[in-house]
């Protein structure tokens, strides 16, 4: 669960560190207060958009830190283990965004990128937005909603990978057949410069190789009187260098037994003497290696005149020519498949069997779902004053199908104007959709497996006993995880495990929003407020003391 939010430079908030507890919370305060700014600072902590808008007025960047009870959470630290992170003492996300609008995120400490932070915060926490009920009207989302619920989206993932495997078989198959001519010509050419190549068998070493021989080859009468002089001079001459560094070594040897100075300049000409002798065994090998081959010059010519001339026929780098003969043959290779008319077509019939087989076992699993999510909606809305109504979800058949599967997805209402079933769109009112998009909300935040539940103002337009109906549903959720709600019903607060307060003030002509913790006797003032009327009358203080004791576990 989520244990602690620190929040730096935030839109309207300075400087605020929050402990969560666990249960049912609400963050309640007046209309601007600030309430939905900590829900979004969470959720640009969890890889949301980031932008230098962000930042508080004056400031350089905006700096929120969320840190997590892995507990409850085992797909995060299966995560954490998987990307090599460190799984003790929780979970600590923390994103940044400086004035150029550029954002920065850390997983324990350890960079990553906010791909890494978007996947590891989806098993951490769901948030339901105040205008989650405006997305259930496109049929995406519903999708989405009821293959999340079904945990459908893998399977989904494979139907969409089946689909685009299929449609490229589809356009090759189309493609060879189109243009079977031009291919045939393409394939012709090709094969007479790879046969050229093949004839030539250059390999990749074979061009330095070839430069370092004929540079060899072409200076070899210099080097082998260059090599016979260094031996003339060092060791076969009257005046050899070492007959001479072996009388000057000798000499030295003889006095340095008189002067320990001279012991030491001795060791050194010895040393010399030493490496001189390797020298001049080293020039006599070489001198019996180096030989005077006209014809092998000549040959090592010749093919380099051959590789140039290839080259420059194929407009490349010498040293390329090996990786040109690659890409032709893999070309070739690709030819010889479009040629295949039949094969093709057999590739393209085993793809969209797989496909169909996979977006099948996908409708399998929606139409279960589909019966399963339809009653569990229907019997929350009876407890949200819709009684007359009954949520169903339709499964349209998609004439060939799609990525998305072999039908199209769509929430639909009967009941409430009329029997018959129709899209939710066009039979429910503004006020209807908020209170069937919270009942969704509920039914799948109890199948989900994330730990922590954010709600933010989701109960927009509704009052009275059913607002209460709504607190009730909320903690009976928060007994099983943590649940957080920005709320303007008492009914809601009233029915909270634990409530904070969001008031904005002015410091330094700046306004910043601040968080308190309510308790006892603050707790009912807050009450009383949303309750409403422009003085608090103890009448009002004894109401909301009421609704917070039948609130309360024991009520």
């Amino acid at each position: 669960m989520l244990c602690r939010l620190t929040i730096r430079d935030f839109v309207l908030v300075d400087r605020l560190e929050l402990d969560l507890q666990p249960g049912f919370g609400t963050l309640t305060g007046e209309t601007g207060a600030g309430k939905s700014i900590l829900v979004d600072a969470l959720a640009f902590a969890l890889g949301e958009r980031a932008d230098a808008g962000l930042i508080r007025a004056g400031c350089d960047r905006a700096e929120v830190t969320a840190e997590f009870d892995l507990a409850a959470a085992p797909e995060a630290s299966a995560w954490l283990l998987a990307h090599d992170l460190d799984t003790k003492g929780g979970l600590l996300l923390r994103r940044v965004v400086d004035n150029n609008g550029r954002s920065r995120a850390y997983l324990n400490g350890s960079p990553v990128t906010v791909q890494q932070l978007r996947e590891v915060a989806e098993s951490l926490v769901d948030i339901h937005g105040q205008h989650a009920h405006q997305s259930l009207l496109r049929s995406d989302a519903q999708r989405a909603l009821l293959d999340g619920h079904s945990r459908l989206e893998s399977l989904q993932a494979e139907v969409s990978a089946a689909w685009r495997n299929w449609r490229t078989a589809r356009a090759t198959l189309a493609a060879a057949s189109e243009d079977l001519e031009a291919l045939a010509h393409e394939r012709e050419q090709l094969e007479w410069q790879v046969r050229e190549l093949q004839t030539l068998a250059f390999c990749n070493d074979e061009w330095t190789l070839l430069n370092q021989e004929h540079k060899r080859l072409a200076h070899a009468a210099s080097l082998v009187e260059g090599a016979q002089f260094a031996l003339q001079a060092l060791a076969e001459g009257d005046a050899a260098c070492d007959a001479r560094l072996a009388a000057v070594s000798h000499r030295l040897d003889d006095l340095s037994e008189f002067d320990e100075a001279i012991a030491e300049v001795a060791s050194l000409v010895r040393s010399a003497q030493a490496e001189l002798g390797e020298a001049i065994s080293a020039l006599r090998r070489y001198g019996g290696r180096v030989d005077l081959d006209p014809r092998r010059l000549g040959e090592v010519e010749r093919r380099l005149d051959a590789v140039l001339g290839c080259a420059r026929k194929f407009r490349c780098a010498p040293e390329d020519l090996p990786d040109l003969l690659k890409r032709w043959l893999d070309r070739l290779a690709v030819l010889g498949e479009a040629a295949d008319i039949d094969g093709l077509a057999t590739r393209a019939a085993a793809a969209r069997a797989t496909y169909e087989e996979l977006a099948g076992q996908l409708s399998a699993g929606r139409q279960a779902a589909a019966s399963q999510l339809g009653s569990e909606v229907s019997l929350v809305m009876r407890q949200l004053a819709l009684g007359g109504g009954r949520f169903e979800v339709a499964l349209l058949p998609v004439e060939g199908g799609n990525a998305n599967g072999l039908e199209q997805v769509e929430f639909r209402i009967a009941g409430l104007a009329g029997s018959e079933a129709r899209a939710l769109a066009k039979v429910a009112s503004g006020g209807e959709i908020s209170r069937i998009s919270l009942a969704i909300q509920v039914v799948t935040s109890q199948a989900a497996s994330v730990p922590t539940l954010i709600f933010d103002e989701v109960d927009v337009g509704i009052g009275g006993g059913v607002a209460e109906v709504v607190g009730r549903l909320l903690r009976e959720l928060g007994n099983q995880r943590q649940v957080l709600c920005v709320t303007h019903l008492p009914q809601v607060a009233a029915r909270a495990h634990w409530q904070w307060q969001v008031s904005k003030e002015v410091e330094r002509q700046q306004l910043r929003s601040r968080v308190v913790v309510l308790d006892g006797e603050a707790r009912v003032e807050e009450i009383a407020r949303m309750l409403g009327g422009i003085e608090i009358t103890p009448v009002t203080r004894q109401h909301a003391r009421e609704m917070l004791v039948i609130g309360s576990p024991d009520g």
